[in-house]
C-alpha cells in the first residue's frame, strides 16, 4: 500500500511561512510593548524607541515575502504588525487640523559650526514665532546672531550656550542646572524665562541635554538621561501655571529616557517632523513641549547651517493637553 505524495517543497514552504510569520508578531510585539525591552545591557530600549517609526519599513517587506510564501499563514501576522504601526503613527498621515493657538514657537539647535547666523535667523522669522530658542550660541557667533534678530524682538537672553528671544517682556530670568555630575561646571546648557504674554505669563525653558553615541558598548545616553531628570525635576517644582519647553533634548518622544519630562508635558500629533540629522532627518530629537498649554501644531522647517534642521509650534496657552505623559508623536 503507497501512502499518497507530498509535493515537493510544501513542508520547506510551510516552514518559510511560519518564518515569516514569525518575524512579523515580533515586529507588531515591539512596537506596542517597547517599553518592555530592557535598557540594559547597552540601553537597548532607548536605541529601539528612538529609531521606533522605521520599524514600519519591514511591513512592506514581510508583505511580499507574505505573498511569496505562505499568504494563509503569514499574512494575518503582518496584518497585525501593520495595525501596530498605524495605532502608533497612523494619526502622524492624517491631514492636521486647524485649531486655535496663541503664540508660535520655534526651536533650533543652530551648531557651533553654523557659518550662516544670519541667514539661519532668517530662515527661522519666516514663520513669524513669537518665541525663538537657540542651542549650541558660541561667545564667538552671539554676537551675529543677536544682530540678525529684529526690532520685534527686543527682549532675549543667554546662558551658557542657549539662548530666548522673544516679542514679549522676559522676567525671572535665571540659569537652570541639568549638568550631569560627571560634567565640568564651564557646562551651562539650560535656562529660565517668565514670558509676559498677552494671556498672561508662562514659564519658558530653554534646554539643550547631553549628546549619545552609538558603540560597542551599547547605546551610551546614561548623562542625558540623567539630565532629563534633573530637568525634570525642575519643571516639576513649577508652581501651577502654563509651561513651555524648547530644546534639543537628545530624545525622541517614545523614547523612555525623557519620561520624567514627558510625564509632565504634551506635544503636538504631528507630521514626523524629524529634524536629525539635516540631510536626511531619521528621527525628532528636538522638541516643543507644553504643560498647562497645548502644543497643537507642530513641523519641521527648512534646513539652515545647521546639522539640525529647526521645528516650529503652534501654541494654546491655558489649556490642557490630552495629559501627563501624553507625547502625541
Amino acid at each position: 500500500m503507497r501512502l499518497p505524495r507530498r509535493p515537493a517543497g510544501t513542508g520547506t514552504a510551510r516552514r518559510r511561512g511560519l518564518a515569516v510569520a514569525a518575524c512579523a508578531v515580533l515586529v507588531a510585539a515591539l512596537l506596542v510593548f517597547h517599553a518592555a525591552v530592557p535598557n540594559t545591557p547597552g540601553h537597548l530600549g532607548s536605541l529601539l524607541e528612538t529609531f521606533l517609526p522605521w520599524l514600519g519599513l519591514a511591513v512592506p517587506v514581510l508583505f511580499g515575502l507574505a505573498l511569496w510564501r505562505r499568504p494563509a499563514i503569514s499574512l494575518p501576522a503582518v496584518l497585525l504588525a501593520l495595525l501596530a504601526w498605524l495605532g502608533l503613527f497612523g494619526g502622524q498621515l492624517l491631514p492636521g487640523r486647524e485649531e486655535p493657538y496663541d503664540l508660535t514657537a520655534v526651536q533650533h539647535n543652530v551648531s557651533d559650526e553654523n557659518a550662516d547666523p544670519a541667514g539661519t535667523v532668517r530662515e527661522l522669522l519666516k514663520v513669524r514665532p513669537d518665541l525663538v530658542a537657540l542651542e549650541e550660541l558660541t561667545p564667538a557667533a552671539l554676537p551675529a546672531y543677536a544682530a540678525a534678530f529684529p526690532p520685534e524682538y527686543p527682549h532675549h537672553t543667554v546662558q551658557g550656550t542657549v539662548g530666548l528671544w522673544s516679542r514679549y517682556p522676559l522676567a525671572d530670568v535665571t540659569p537652570v542646572d541639568i549638568r550631569p555630575r560627571a560634567f565640568g561646571a564651564d557646562w551651562n546648557r539650560g535656562l529660565r524665562a517668565t514670558a509676559r504674554t498677552p494671556r498672561g505669563d508662562v514659564a519658558v525653558y530653554v534646554a539643550h541635554l547631553p549628546s549619545v553615541r552609538l558603540g560597542l558598548a551599547g547605546f551610551g545616553c546614561g548623562p542625558r538621561d540623567e539630565s532629563a531628570a534633573l530637568l525634570g525635576a525642575r519643571i516639576a517644582a513649577e508652581p501651577p501655571g502654563p509651561v513651555i519647553l524648547l530644546g534639543d533634548l537628545n530624545n525622541t518622544v517614545h523614547d523612555r529616557g525623557l519620561e520624567p519630562i514627558g510625564s509632565l508635558m504634551n506635544t503636538a500629533d504631528a507630521e514626523f517632523a524629524f529634524s536629525w540629522p539635516a540631510r536626511l532627518p531619521v528621527a525628532r530629537i528636538d522638541q516643543i513641549m507644553a504643560r498647562s498649554s497645548t502644543v497643537t501644531e507642530l513641523w519641521s522647517l527648512p534646513p539652515t547651517g545647521s546639522d539640525h534642521l529647526p521645528i516650529a509650534a503652534r501654541v494654546r496657552i491655558g489649556v490642557s493637553g490630552p495629559g501627563p505623559g501624553s507625547t502625541g508623536a
